[in-house]
């Protein structure tokens, strides 16, 4: 197993909200901290990308997953943990960000092995607020796991 150095960050967004995806991309293109951003809007999308399946067959495991949960096909809930149950993926970090402030989708999260649960604020600039929070936190302070080829 070949490991290579973290010096670039590849980000999956799984959103199916145009809006709220476009403005996690603009917000996170604003300091380009990463060297790939994808946006799939619905589960199965999401894990035929993780899976590397048909177009995405040679596409890179990404360093950290912005999952909604309220999602078309597949429900965020079940990518969530279909991801924390696959060998080759449960490594990858997992920001839920999503509208829903229910306990019972916060305790399910955690159970399923989130690394954090996010509300979207309604406000612009609370959301923009919220985004550039998980930039600082995810790719300034914490160190993720290294990439490797075998992942």
């Amino acid at each position: 197993m070949g490991i290579t150095l973290l010096n670039s960050i590849d980000i999956l967004v799984v959103e199916d909200n145009p809006g709220d995806a476009r403005l996690i991309t603009e917000v996170l293109n604003d300091n380009k901290v990463f060297s790939s951003l994808y946006i799939v809007n619905d589960g199965v999308e999401a894990m035929r990308f993780l899976k590397n399946e048909g177009k995405y067959k040679t596409v890179l495991k990404p360093d950290l997953i912005i999952l909604d949960l309220n999602l078309p096909k597949k429900d965020g809930r079940e990518v969530l943990a279909e991801i924390k149950s696959d060998e080759g993926l449960k490594h990858i970090p997992i920001v839920i960000m999503t509208i829903s402030q229910a306990e019972e989708d916060i305790l399910k999260s955690y159970n399923l092995h989130a690394n954090c649960y996010i509300t979207k604020p309604i406000d612009l600039n609370q959301f923009i607020k919220a985004v550039k929070s998980i930039e600082d936190f995810w790719f300034s302070i914490v160190k993720l796991p290294p990439k490797t080829e075998d992942v």
